[in-house]
């Protein structure tokens, strides 16, 4: 059962969610005011007239005050209308729906390998702590730490592609060409990012493994005869994984938006992919479109973990009501 004070925390937490998912909007909008270059010569190209220029910013609507315009999208986008790209004029909504499920499924193929690469790595560190087995993987998350991530995809692609042979170096395949097709074109994408996600997740891990082995439960649990397995999976993994779950959620949210460079490197038709484009092509609306998406997510991701909190903690869902 969940306390009232929780109950109320979330209340607030979604408030102060929600603002700053306005507060996100309202600065993109405003960043892409300043952008150099004028969204209809980039439409209508150099040798566009004056004439043509200005008749196109009227139809547009960029002849408009930056506020009107940010209030008349903020309302239409309230009902889910997110207007129209400036260049192929085709529904946001409808383009944004088409390439989110791609961001979705790297993002999840993403946080699939980082966890089942970290989560062991993490528990072995911290069962032999101080070990060189320890000192081995605390070298390779500093190496992995060190390294951006599109250097790991460019040695991932020599190695694992043009040297081996065993994955595409670019392109996506749609589940309609197969489960198996797909996934062989996302392994290299998704395993770059994991890469770069594991090392924070295992020394995360490890920390709080090893100061939950040092608890008296811990000790209860030894003197009982119980076997190293069934305590580091039965009885520490769960009070340990708190800061994992936070750290999960604030990546997650990231992913979605944060994938644009390895997107790109791999020809993958993500919204990472539109967002660069419609950069490019000062497409402000399609901008706008693919922010409120991410910032929408990150929100209800938080709310997620809050709630996720309440289940792997009954302290944090039965809190004290004073």
């Amino acid at each position: 059962m969940i306390s009232s004070t929780f109950a109320r925390r979330l209340r607030r937490q979604a408030v102060t969610l929600l603002a700053i998912v306005l507060a996100a909007t309202a600065l993109t909008f405003a960043i892409t005011e300043i952008l150099p270059g004028d969204a209809a010569v980039a439409i209508l190209g150099e040798t566009a007239t004056p004439a043509d220029i200005a008749s196109l910013r009227t139809e547009l609507g960029l002849d408009r005050p930056l506020v009107v315009r940010y209030a008349d999208w903020l309302g239409r986008a309230i009902t889910g209308d997110l207007g129209r790209s400036y260049r192929t004029r085709e529904q946001i909504s409808v383009m944004i729906g088409q390439r989110l499920p791609v961001t979705l499924e790297l993002v999840a193929l993403t946080q699939c390998i980082a966890l089942l690469l970290a989560v062991p790595a993490g528990i072995f560190a911290a069962y032999r702590n101080r070990s060189r087995s320890d000192n081995a993987l605390a070298a390779l998350s500093i190496g992995l730490l060190s390294t951006p991530a599109f250097v790991i995809g460019i040695g991932l692609i020599y190695a694992l592609s043009v040297s081996l042979g065993w994955f595409p170096a670019s392109g996506y395949s749609t589940l309609e060409d197969g489960l198996l097709a797909n996934l062989h074109g996302m392994v290299l994408p998704a395993l770059t990012l994991a890469l770069a996600e594991f090392p924070v997740y295992m020394r995360l891990l490890r920390a709080d493994m090893i100061t939950t082995l040092q608890q008296d439960f811990i000790l209860v649990a030894r003197a009982k005869g119980l076997g190293v397995t069934d305590i580091l999976l039965g009885h520490a993994l769960r009070p340990s994984s708190l800061s994992l779950v936070t750290v999960i959620g604030i990546n997650l949210g990231r992913l979605v938006g944060g994938a644009v460079i390895i997107e790109t490197l791999f020809a993958i038709p993500g919204i990472g992919q539109m967002l660069v484009n419609a950069v490019y092509q000062h497409d402000h609306f399609v901008i706008q479109g693919v922010v409120l998406v991410v910032a929408t997510g990150f929100v209800l991701i938080n709310l997620t973990v809050d709630l996720v909190y309440a289940w792997l903690d009954p302290r944090v869902r039965v809190g004290s009501d004073h």
